[in-house]
């Protein structure tokens, strides 16, 4: 399962994915962002409109899946957003960034909670948190947003711990800048997402991230990935 799979990089994930033998649950807030997804990669892709943020809705979703997608052996929260963040704190409201929070931290716990119990009942499975470098190195203007991917770390070096030994896997990635839909849902503003973007000198590619997810899930059974730290080369 890929949460946030309607573009960016949950979309390259499930691409990957899928091109590699996977059978995969793609999850949107809105379906019609999976659509075309679903066109290109046919039957091995099932798309699902969920919300994270709705804890009834992912509460049930496990068993909502048909049959042959009911077995959630990878878990890949990726859902999230940063809408109306690049700002002052004191610039936003309070609703919105709890809103951040309850997409990027609360909705990943949710998730994991609604498929952890299948994993563990099987002996097997690997959970791949979406975390960033933002989880690391704070920024000005990046208050809730900041806050929700160290919040992620955290969750991702606790779940670590807690099934260590139990046979599910936790990788955290941690990208830098990628070039996708992210900015201008954040800023609301296809150019200035743009401008946002022409700022660096280079930027990540969703695939660049994709191919790190694959990486860390093609390793033999005795070897957990706990952390990919992504960044394109100009930021060295």
């Amino acid at each position: 399962m890929v949460s946030g799979g309607g573009g960016g990089i949950g979309a390259a994930i499930c691409r990957q994915l899928v091109a590699n033998g996977y059978r995969v649950v793609a999850t949107a807030r809105k379906i019609e962002r999976l659509q075309d997804l679903h066109r290109e990669l046919g039957e091995k892709l099932y798309p699902v409109a969920l919300d994270v943020t709705d804890a009834a809705a992912v509460r049930d979703i496990a068993s909502a899946l048909p049959a042959e997608f009911s077995a959630v052996e990878v878990l890949v929260n990726n859902a999230g957003h940063d809408v109306g963040g690049r700002r002052l704190f004191e610039q936003g409201s309070a609703e919105q960034w709890c809103d951040i929070i309850a997409a990027n931290l609360q909705g990943m716990i949710r998730l994991t909670h609604a498929f952890v119990d299948g994993m563990l009942a099987s002996g097997r499975g690997h959970i791949v948190n979406m975390g960033s470098i933002a989880g690391l190195k704070p920024y000005a203007t990046g208050s809730a947003y900041v806050s929700s991917k160290y919040a992620v770390h955290g969750l991702s070096e606790t779940l670590r711990l807690d099934f260590a030994g139990r046979g599910i896997r936790v990788t955290e990635i941690m990208p830098g800048l990628v070039r996708s839909g992210f900015a201008e849902q954040r800023l609301g503003d296809a150019q200035q997402a743009r401008e946002f973007y022409d700022s660096f000198e280079q930027c990540l590619d969703p695939d660049d991230v994709a191919l790190t997810v694959l990486f860390a899930l093609q390793q033999p059974a005795h070897v957990e990935i706990a952390q990919l730290v992504v960044l394109p080369v100009s930021s060295r």
